[in-house]
């Protein structure tokens, strides 16, 4: 960092402080895609939280750039806008930003605003420090409030329906795992054969903030394993159904049979699609493609309040979730829609009472 040397004197007869200049560590990338690339290999983000860093950084490209996020399925499809990092310190962007901002901010869920704002303000603060911009535009947007949902928790009923599905076998075996572990579904879909300990019912996964953990399943998932990975010694655990485009990483292509990972994105959109039905049971089978399923995360939601009512230490829940704090468990370790009625049930003086 240069100090730029003081020139005169400001109105008043004070005397102007010398402003700090960041001496670039490297050349600046030539394109903002460039640069969240970089800021990825970088900052040190971990592999299992770097596809959802890009997905929310290449949103707020758009935003950057100007104009507002494609939304939905559109974005999937959509070219994002090129144009240099440095144009992050127009003088202009930061109101533009706040409007573009608002205006997504009132379509989307105030968790995921949220999370896309953390992210965009780690990765500026980051370009920041490399010395490629001097400003950062998201100043003065406010985090969304988010009131907790209290209904994360699948009930014990939904659980049951869910292994009634008629789904494929990769699905089941992903479910159940998702469930017996209360692992992320990042954690679970960076598994490659090769990390599994099938007799100890366990497996090394490359947790959040990159550390090596171990995930642990039951006799359910340990049951679908082998059919799953039908003879094959090494690659990805959870594969697509065809061959892997080109340009894949090499990571993320089975040696043996040429096939791909399985995305985050694609076994969200799987899991959403198949639970329609089972999270709204009195719609129509007609107006399926009108609601909304459930979110891989609950899976882990649900297995760690289950655990939490079932009486599990919180030393236990703490080692099961890999929390970093005692308060990060607040929101598993409170009883279930099942226990509440269990407990309303219980004390309900007009039910019949077993004699």
């Amino acid at each position: 960092m240069a100090i730029e040397p003081v020139t005169d004197i400001g109105s008043g007869g004070a005397l102007r402080l010398p402003r700090a200049r960041v001496v670039p560590l490297s050349a600046p990338p030539a394109t903002y895609t460039a640069a969240v690339e970089r800021y990825l290999t970088g900052a040190g983000i971990a592999k299992s939280s770097a596809r959802i860093y890009r997905i929310s950084l290449t949103t707020w490209g758009w935003m950057l750039a100007g104009g507002p996020a494609p939304p939905g399925p559109a974005r999937r499809g959509a070219t994002p806008p090129v144009f240099p990092v440095a144009a992050i310190d127009d003088p202009a962007l930061p109101q533009v930003l706040a409007e573009l901002a608002a205006a997504r901010a009132d379509e989307m869920d105030a968790d995921t605003v949220n999370r896309e704002l953390s992210i965009a303000r780690k990765a500026i603060g980051w370009w920041q420090r490399q010395g490629w911009i001097e400003g950062d535009p998201t100043i003065g947007i406010e985090r969304r409030p988010a009131p907790p949902d209290r209904t994360k928790a699948l009930a014990e009923n939904q659980i049951a329906g869910l292994w009634r599905l008629d789904v494929g076998l990769r699905e089941k075996t992903c479910w159940k795992m998702l469930y017996e572990s209360a692992a992320r579904a990042d954690e679970v879909l960076c598994l490659n054969v090769e990390d599994l300990h099938p007799g100890d019912k366990r497996g090394r996964t490359l947790a959040k903030g990159g550390a090596t953990e171990w995930i642990h399943w039951q006799s359910g998932t340990a049951q679908l394993l082998p059919r799953l990975i039908a003879g094959r010694s090494r690659g990805p655990l959870f594969l697509t159904g065809r061959k892997a485009p080109a340009g894949t990483p090499t990571l993320d292509v089975c040696p043996e049979t040429g096939r791909a990972r399985l995305s985050y994105r694609r076994a969200e959109e799987i899991f959403e699609e198949n639970t329609r039905l089972l999270a709204n049971p009195l719609a129509s089978p007609e107006d399926i493609q009108d609601l909304d399923g459930f979110t891989l995360h609950r899976l882990r939601h649900s297995a760690l309040t289950h655990d939490a009512e079932g009486g599990t230490s919180t030393p236990m829940l703490l080692a099961r979730s890999r929390h970093a704090s005692v308060r990060s468990l607040e929101r598993y370790a409170r009883p279930g829609v099942d226990a509440v009625a269990r407990h309303v049930a219980e004390r309900d003086p007009a039910a019949r009472r077993r004699t």
